[in-house]
């Protein structure tokens, strides 16, 4: 048995990037290949990352890129379901449970949303460990009951597969611990790979800025965005992108379970003003994409098919929609020191505070404690008396308090002099 005679070489690739130079496609695909069975290693793929994130790609490298990650694993094909189908992905935030009450809305026109979801870590939570809260609901599925879901009820939130760019998946554990995450090309193919590998023909990117936000600076959300939509348009999806502000927490609820709680009012046709506000643009986005520009959703809110979907996605998955969601045995609510107008009041210190009471994991084989979080009870804007409730920490050991507290240390902040406000709109613009 012969050895295998490779066709390159990892460290002139890394070479290369590294004086600026643009990499081949054959060189991108026999790197991806080279690296998914092992032979090029980690500290290789590492040096790599970092000189993408210092030296960037062009367009077509980060195309090459993205094909040669989703050619390394399996492919998802929906033209089955006779449905159009369209997809949404949040680059995450705090109190981001818009997927919750999105996927029953859009659904509930007719149109298939497959929304494979992750598991949060850090400060921003993911959207299985919120469905979890609800007793008896699994994340797992397989193929054929995804399919039947989709067939039968036009909507599922599952875990994707582990077969879907598998390339990826070590590429992404690599930039975690290699200060290599903000790489945009590097960010973008991870993203669209698993999307495009998915099967859906249209996507709607949620790309957030602001102080929460993975992408922290406006522009560079916004390039991150025309990346993407620039990835999902030269692969065949149609693909657009909101840039949405997360400087301030989404809705009331920060957590898991209160989460769902809030998700459930959006569906009734309550729910926070700026929860809903998001929704709903999603949901117009999502359904134009699809081929229903004129579609009604505030209708499908206020009128209770959407609720419906709903119910009847989470029996499928196992779970009771009526069961009584997870409630901590402990809470600490903090007060308005003076009257005046809640001002400020800043997204990442909010999410790291609910992450200290147990609603997010530090590593992912870390447990999620659902009950664990944070409400709010006034958003910037609104006018505040002294000793009026401004927010409550929820857990289930008091011991979790004084560190969460920690972390709110100058967050927010009351402004007896100024006058009350409307809040930002949430969107602040569309690409595609």
């Amino acid at each position: 048995m012969t050895d295998r005679i490779e066709a390159f070489d990892a460290v002139d690739i890394i070479r290369t990037k590294r004086d600026k130079g643009e990499l081949s496609t054959d060189e991108i695909n026999w790197l991806v290949d080279a690296y998914t069975r092992e032979y090029v290693g980690n500290e290789q793929m590492a040096a790599l990352a970092m000189a993408i994130l210092l030296n960037g790609m062009t367009r077509r490298e980060i195309r090459d890129l993205t094909l040669a990650m989703i050619a390394s694993g399996e492919r998802m094909d929906f033209s089955r379901l006779k449905k159009r189908t369209v997809d949404k992905h949040s680059t995450g935030g705090v109190g981001d449970k818009i997927t919750l009450p999105l996927m029953p809305l859009v659904a509930s026109f007719g149109v298939a949303v497959p929304q494979l979801s992750g598991r949060g870590l850090g400060h921003t939570g993911g959207t299985l460990d919120k469905l979890e809260s609800i007793p008896g609901w699994r994340a797992n599925l397989s193929n054929d009951e995804m399919f039947a879901q989709l067939r039968e009820l036009g909507g599922v939130i599952c875990a994707a597969g582990s077969g879907l760019a598998p390339a990826d998946k070590r590429l992404y554990a690599l930039r975690d611990v290699t200060g290599t995450v903000e790489a945009i090309p590097l960010i973008a193919s991870s993203i669209m790979s698993k999307k495009i590998a998915e099967g859906t023909e249209s996507l709607v990117l949620d790309v957030k800025f602001g102080s929460g936000a993975f992408m922290t600076d406006f522009a560079k959300a916004e390039e991150l965005a025309r990346t993407m939509v620039e990835l999902g348009t030269d692969a065949g999806v149609a693909t657009s992108a909101l840039l949405t502000d997360m400087n301030v927490p989404i809705g009331t609820a920060i957590g898991n379970a209160n989460e769902v709680r809030e998700s459930l009012e959006v569906l009734a046709g309550g729910g926070p003003a700026d929860t809903v506000e998001l929704t709903v643009a999603l949901a117009r986005e999502m359904l134009t994409l699809a081929g229903q520009p004129d579609a009604d959703v505030e209708a499908a809110l206020s009128d209770g098919r959407a609720m419906d979907i709903w119910r009847r996605t989470v029996q499928a998955q196992g779970g009771n929609p009526d069961a009584s969601m997870p409630t901590a045995h402990e809470s600490h609510t903090v007060t308005a020191d003076r009257d005046g107008v809640l001002v400020r009041q800043e997204a990442l210190p909010f999410g790291l505070a609910a992450w200290r009471l147990g609603a997010g994991r530090a590593r992912a084989q870390d447990p999620v404690l659902h009950a664990s979080g944070i409400d709010l009870h006034v958003k910037p804007g609104e006018p505040v008396t002294a000793g009026q409730p401004l927010f409550t920490l929820s857990a289930d050991d008091d011991a979790r308090f004084p560190r969460a507290l920690d972390a709110l240390e100058g967050a927010y902040e009351i402004d007896a002099n100024a006058t009350p406000f409307a809040p930002a709109p949430r969107v602040a613009a569309r690409i595609g």
